[in-house]
């Protein structure tokens, strides 16, 4: 890799953290071995947490902790932090879970795939042992097999795993869009990555479940949440369709298996947008027509973007000419 790319890569680690004085100071430490900064988001935590976010950061200069005044949910101190990695001018920001289930030595892989491919979205999905919950097995199948429809993708593994590398520009694009704030957030904003559409690179990382493990995932509020905004993305999907599939790629049934970086590759995904290598596919020409002004404003509370919807979004694509290789 040329020295260029690499001194144009700066990951941070953003941590949300609600109450897990346990386990967040060895997941900040295994980061930091790493040489990565990190930024934690204290979620309204309680005292004795409080005390330990702030004792990391004093003990070590590499560590910043952002607190908020209240519990606002996974999704909200995740935002606060990406927002605060994009004004550091970090490039990526590595997403971890405080409740240390994933395995950390991981995370090496997923920062060489990002670095390599920038432009792309790292993704974890877990390879469980026999600590995992069966319920929560079968809610991130439902959970999958939405975010399959309302993303017009296979290639995604896992749409709940916390273990993620997004890129910043990515997340810049969706600046100023609502998003579910609280466990809603995972799979709400990996399918608004995939209608920009950003490639999704799948990797491998082990979880285990510790019988001393504190979850704050509500059963019943939570699940009523993801429906509600599986429902919503449905919609918003309805609705991009056209452009959606102007990008699209025609599916392949078999996976690409990288040996060197051991992610999993689907080509059975949304087309990432020309000049993309690992889309060699062929897409029709397209015009586009904007919808109207009422239409469109219309449209934006019911997709929950708050500055209204994108231009590229809210179209009616018509064919104008005959199919060609994209270059």
């Amino acid at each position: 890799m040329s020295p260029e790319l690499q001194s144009a890569f700066r990951p941070a680690a953003v941590i949300p953290c609600y109450n897990h004085p346990k386990t967040v100071g060895k997941v900040a430490a295994a980061l930091r071995r790493l040489g990565l900064p990190v930024l934690l988001v204290n979620d309204g935590s309680n005292a004795e947490t409080r005390a330990v976010l702030d004792a990391l950061a004093q003990a070590d200069s590499g560590i910043m902790v952002i607190h908020r005044p209240e519990n606002g949910g996974k999704g909200a101190a995740c935002l606060s932090g990406f927002r605060a990695a994009a004004k550091r001018g970090f490039t990526h920001v590595l997403q971890v879970d405080a409740d240390a289930q994933h395995d950390l030595s991981e995370i090496p892989n997923f920062l060489r795939i990002a670095q390599n491919q920038p432009k792309c979205l790292v993704c974890g999905y877990p390879i469980y042992d026999e600590t995992v919950p069966k319920a929560r097995l079968l809610g991130r199948k439902i959970t999958n097999f939405w975010v399959s429809v309302n993303g017009l993708t296979l290639g995604v593994e896992d749409a709940m795993c916390g273990l993620r590398v997004y890129p910043v520009a990515a997340l810049e694009r969706l600046r100023g869009v609502r998003m579910g704030q609280r466990m809603d957030f995972d799979p709400e904003i990996l399918v608004r990555l995939l209608w920009l559409p950003v490639t999704v690179r799948n990797v491998p990382v082990h979880v285990t479940y510790p019988a001393d493990s504190v979850s704050h995932f509500d059963m019943v509020d939570d699940n009523v949440r993801i429906s509600l905004m599986h429902a919503r993305l449905c919609c918003g999907m309805l609705l991009r369709l056209p452009v959606l599939c102007a990008n699209c790629v025609s599916p392949s049934p078999e996976p690409i298996r990288d040996p060197e970086d051991r992610s999993l590759v689907s080509a059975r995904r949304m087309h990432v947008g020309r000049g993309d290598p690992l889309s060699p596919c062929r897409s029709p020409s397209f015009r586009t027509r904007p919808l109207s002004g009422g239409a469109c404003a219309r449209f934006a509370l019911l997709l929950g973007d708050a500055a209204g919807p994108a231009p590229h979004v809210l179209c009616v694509a018509r064919r104008s000419g005959p199919s060609r290789r994209a270059p």
